[in-house]
């Protein structure tokens, strides 16, 4: 450890320690002026910098300062592009040092369980390995210019409802091999300078006081060495939070947790050590992050915005192509669907980022001199169907060669602090899409959206281009690909199904008030799907081209160091472009259930126009790996495993037979016998039961719903106080404060508001002082929860006390 840093804390009092462990204020963390530490500033992230200039705002209403939006992680992670990645996370971190940011808050590496949480844009994908490789390569370009990251939101965070509070109920080798995977595979790569701690609780315990996921795992397994930080207002119990090893908490706590932390030391249950042992990281962390500040910075505002679309253009996914695709300049089209004038390009909370401009299709089309008509098709405040927009729009359609359908979902339908209710798109959308499907000879649909959608009307389509959320450049990204001055080259990196139903967590999403059940454990997204040999729309790593691809001569060795793959892709077409190669591992037969095979590698190569290349991979033994439960470790199981070579999940080109070796002996559990249910998947809609469940999970099932009659406590949610006069009250407080704050606006079709009153219904009581700012007196949760428990005279002391 640093000298100064030993040096510093020699000399730091109690209460300056404890002080250290909390934020100043929402972005900042104290400074300790006379012994020459700073104060660091945080902002949020994930796809682009949200640095806010009033500091007072706890609920981040405020604009924020202008900065470059880039495309969303649902988008950049279709690129399948490491190279982009890192080269974004060094766009992201130049505007961070021309804005005095330390941190950013990002990226987000949490598995896409369900097409229903309203935050799968801020994430990368259903696969553990594609969304770790991907964020370790934006780790890596941020921290490259002096920049830290915060890895986040761990752990098991995949819902928005009761996000705060929730149980997630996970089997160990699910937690191992689908959802701690991404994290551990960025930690180990990049060493993010923070992990941010998620709010909700794992095996029963709050993830800011976990110490076998912040301490065991983290840093005594993976060899974390940056600092844990907590999702703002998350901490629960802050001396035990200590002892778990989240270092620091934020925002600040008006002083009440550096109080008992304080206390805690002098009445000897948080022993001195273990402050010094977070009071040190902190230090440490500081001094690194002042010492990579930079004077009078600036970034290339237009560089930064060409990497934008750039960014949208490579991460394009053409989903369908009947020949359509590329289109003409000189053919004459109709723009129809309000996005295209007024795109949905990024999503909608935390990450919401206040562009320097934003790129429309009409506006690039105007720029480049090409004709088209325009309609809108459809309202954007609005999912009932417009009658005299559908028939305006289908007129259009009908006097022009070719019809560009721009639809998608708004941003009302997908935000941070509220989920999805289905996969639907408005039905305003769905409608004009029908309707002009039957008016024009040629249409293709391009679509905005930040998660899987169902499309009633795909096979009818001509062509299909999913843009996701494209961020700035979205609308100039577009014209790109679909006049070919880009080769679309994007691949889904989550599966799109045919229906809800059909989606693993089906019965399981978003479970119940305390807890939800993982009951489908290790079977997420194409490893469900395969496995139970089920239809999709659009199967994960899909994605068309303008030219095609041939692969052959592939070879598979083993060597001491582990599997060498290697084979050969030919640019057979008349385009340039690019492909990527996707490696999967066919697990051998075993008496353990697993997938029927699993991503282990990909690469992308850009190829010129009858260009051949070599794609070599080197695998080690944990790409034969499962999470042995029985040895609490890794164990490669022997057998013959396949090697596949495709260009999606279900476009499998190549494959060859590999004899591997056992890594270490260990028993392998017989699930033929013991989770029959989970060995043979044969259900239409997968249906675990609960005894199979707690037979996988190895303990009683908590409980699901609060207990009734049970006394009220800081981590009862406003929501559960709802059949209470206080708690009625105090909920038309709330909402009365909300509307202020989102100002007069439609309270269904407004994210903003339906995203904050989602957020403080489902917060615990004890998180309400740090997002009420100084309006709320520092006591006023111990007060509600006496008020509510019918202890009168002991609530209104706790609202006197200062």
């Amino acid at each position: 450890m640093d000298t100064r840093v030993e040096t510093i804390l020699s000399q730091m009092t109690l209460e300056e320690k404890a002080g250290l462990c909390s934020g100043l204020d929402v972005w900042h963390l104290k400074s300790v002026a006379r012994l020459g530490l700073p104060e660091v500033m945080v902002a949020d992230g994930p796809h682009g910098l949200r640095k806010q200039l009033d500091f007072k705002d706890y609920v981040g209403l405020t604009d924020p300062v202008p900065a470059t939006c880039f495309p969303t992680a649902c988008t950049t992670a279709c690129s399948w592009d490491t190279v982009l990645l890192k080269t974004i996370g060094e766009a992201m971190a130049e505007e961070c040092l021309q804005e005095q940011v330390s941190v950013i808050l990002g990226p987000g590496v949490n598995i896409k369980r369900s097409p229903l949480c309203g935050r799968n844009f801020e994430y990368f994908s259903e696969d553990p390995y594609l969304s770790g490789k991907l964020s370790a390569a934006m780790i890596g370009g941020l921290q490259s210019k002096g920049v830290g990251a915060s890895l986040k939101h761990y752990a098991i965070n995949n819902q928005e409802t009761f996000r705060m509070s929730v149980d997630a109920v996970v089997d160990e080798r699910t937690k191992r091999e689908i959802y701690l995977k991404p994290f551990e595979i960025a930690v180990k790569e990049s060493q993010p300078w923070t992990v941010m701690c998620s709010y909700n609780r794992v095996d029963g315990i709050y993830a800011s006081d976990n110490k076998r996921l912040l301490t065991d795992i983290l840093r005594d397994e993976w060899g974390f060495e940056g600092i844990v930080m907590s999702d703002w207002g998350a901490t629960n119990d802050r001396p035990a939070g200590i002892k778990a090893g989240l270092d620091l908490e934020m925002p600040d706590s008006h002083g009440k947790n550096d109080e008992r932390i304080v206390a805690a030391v002098n009445d000897g249950t948080l022993d001195i050590a273990e402050l010094d042992r977070t009071v040190r990281r902190l230090i440490a962390f500081i001094l690194k992050a002042d010492s990579c500040k930079k004077t009078n910075y600036k970034y290339d505002q237009s560089a930064h915005h060409a990497l934008a679309r750039k960014a949208a253009a490579e991460s394009a996914v053409l989903l369908k192509n009947s020949g359509v695709l590329p289109l003409d300049k000189t053919k004459k089209v109709a723009v129809i669907g309000a996005f295209a004038k007024t795109p949905r390009y990024q999503g909608a909370g935390s990450s919401l980022i206040r562009p320097h401009q934003i790129d429309s299709v009409c506006d690039e089309l105007d720029r480049q001199g090409i004709p088209y008509t325009y309609a809108p098709g459809y309202r954007l405040e609005r999912s009932e169907t417009d009658e005299s927009l559908v028939q305006e729009a289908a007129r259009a359609a009908e006097d022009a060669d070719i019809a560009l359908v721009f639809a998608g979902l708004p941003e009302a339908y997908e935000s941070e602090g509220f989920d999805r209710e289905h996969i639907s798109m408005p039905e305003s959308h769905n409608d004009l899409i029908r309707r002009i499907l039957e008016t024009s000879r040629d249409t293709v649909i391009i679509l905005m959206n930040g998660s899987a959608v169902s499309m009633p009307w795909a096979e009818g389509a001509d062509a299909i281009l999913a843009c996701h959320l494209g961020g700035e450049a979205c609308g100039s990204a577009a014209v790109d690909v679909l006049y070919g001055d880009v080769n679309p080259s994007g691949k889904l990196s989550e599966t799109y199904p045919l229906a809800l139903e059909d989606t693993p967590a089906f019965l399981n999403f978003p479970g119940y008030t305390k807890s939800v059940e993982y009951r489908e454990g290790i079977y997420v997204g194409y490893r469900y799907y395969d496995k139970a040999e089920k239809a999709v729309l659009f199967p994960f790593g899909h994605g068309l081209s303008y030219t095609t691809f041939q692969y052959h001569g592939l070879s598979v060795s083993k060597n001491k160091d582990g599997v060498q793959v290697s084979l050969k892709v030919k640019n057979a077409g008349q385009r340039d472009g690019a492909e990527v190669v996707q490696l999967y591992v066919k697990n051998s037969p075993s008496a353990l259930f697993k997938p029927e095979k699993e991503l282990r590698a990909f690469k992308k190569v850009f190829l010129n126009a009858g260009e051949e290349s070599v794609v070599s991979f080197a695998l080690s033994a944990e790409a034969f790996s499962y999470y042995n439960t029985l040895i609490s470790g890794w164990h490669v199981e022997p057998g013959t495993y396949e090697v596949l070579i495709g260009a999606s999940s279900r476009d499998i080109r190549l494959s060859q037979a590999v004899d591997i070796e056992e890594n270490k002996p260990a028993e392998v559990p017989d699930d033929r016998r013991r989770l029959p249910e989970y060995y043979e998947l044969k259900d239409d809609i997968l249906d675990i039961s609960a005894a199979q469940f707690e037979m996988l999970y190895g303990q009683p099932l908590p409980e699901r719903e609060p207990v009734k009659g049970e006394r009220y406590h800081l981590n009862t949610t406003l929501d559960e106080t709802k059949g209470t006069f206080i708690g009625w009250l105090f909920q038309l407080i709330v909402k009365s404060q909300i509307k202020k704050m989102a100002g007069d606006k439609n309270e269904d079709n407004d994210s903003t508001y339906r995203m904050m009153l989602a957020s403080i219904n489902e917060m615990p009581l004890r998180a309400i002082g740090l997002f009420g700012g100084d309006i709320v007196p520092r006591f006023t949760p111990e007060a509600i929860v006496c008020l509510l428990n019918n202890e009168f005279f002991k609530g209104v002391r706790y609202l006197l006390k200062k």
